[in-house]
């Protein structure tokens, strides 16, 4: 993502009174680094300050009120972090799960026990292929296309690492990584696309509106319970498991 508009600040300048074009990029920025603020509308709202009150306090930015050369200097610099995937090689599964703990880092899930449990959840989802999979993709082809016919969000059934569901979300997606998700959902399955939108997921709650950090943190870690960030407790206990092998063999 380009920051054609914020790179245009030559001092420091009160965030409330950006132009709306400006807030839009700014607002997309910070949705894409992993602070959720609703809607991208161009408009200093509540949620859009406290995105850009976590973000500053993260990154040590001082004042929330203003933003600066430099801070838009590490904005970019956090985006094109995740951009740079032409180094992930998806060809192997020692590659992806690589490229995995690569985007967690990226995305700032940085914690091991973090990486572990998303590691864990694309070994179940994908049936230890390490490979994005369209839903129900273990059933026969004939017993998998009834069964997606069936499903009330067709034809944005799930795909990717975790399954990506419903028209709201491959648009939202779509949006930010400037993927026509909604014309052609198969995209989703691209490994690039899949793998932003595991982590991202995980980060802002977008799947369940439970987040990774809300079950594992520096204070506590919960394997089990963290199943809610993607299904409820399915299969809870087994992810749970194959988390903590991945845990011993990331420390």
């Amino acid at each position: 993502m380009q920051l054609n508009l914020l790179k245009k600040i030559t001092g420091p300048v009160k965030i409330a009174d950006l132009d709306r074009d400006t807030m839009k990029e700014l607002q997309k920025a910070l949705t894409i680094l992993g602070h959720p603020l609703g809607i991208i509308d161009g408009w200093m709202g509540t949620k859009t300050g406290t995105a850009w009150e976590e973000f500053k306090s993260e990154n040590g930015q001082g004042s929330p009120e203003l933003i600066g050369p430099s801070t838009v200097a590490l904005l970019a610099t956090k985006l094109a972090k995740i951009a740079d995937k032409h180094t992930y090689d998806f060809s192997t599964k020692q590659g992806t799960i690589e490229a995995i703990k690569a985007e967690c880092h990226a995305q700032a899930i940085g914690l091991p026990a973090q990486i572990a449990y998303v590691l864990a959840t694309v070994q179940h989802e994908t049936g230890d292929t390490y490979r994005p999979v369209t839903e129900a993709n273990y059933l026969g082809a004939a017993a998998q296309k009834k069964y997606l016919n069936s499903k009330p969000y067709k034809p944005y059934y799930g795909r990717g690492y975790v399954q990506l569901t419903w028209r709201d979300n491959y648009k939202k997606y779509g949006n930010l990584l400037h993927l026509d998700l909604v014309g052609q959902p198969d995209l989703a399955l691209e490994p690039k696309t899949a793998l932003f939108i595991l982590v991202h997921g995980f980060k802002t709650g977008t799947f369940t509106g439970k987040k990774i950090t809300d079950y594992i943190n520096a204070n506590h870690v919960d394997f089990v319970t963290a199943r809610r960030c993607i299904n409820g407790l399915d299969k809870a206990d087994h992810i749970a498991n194959l988390a903590r092998a991945h845990l011993d063999r990331l420390t």
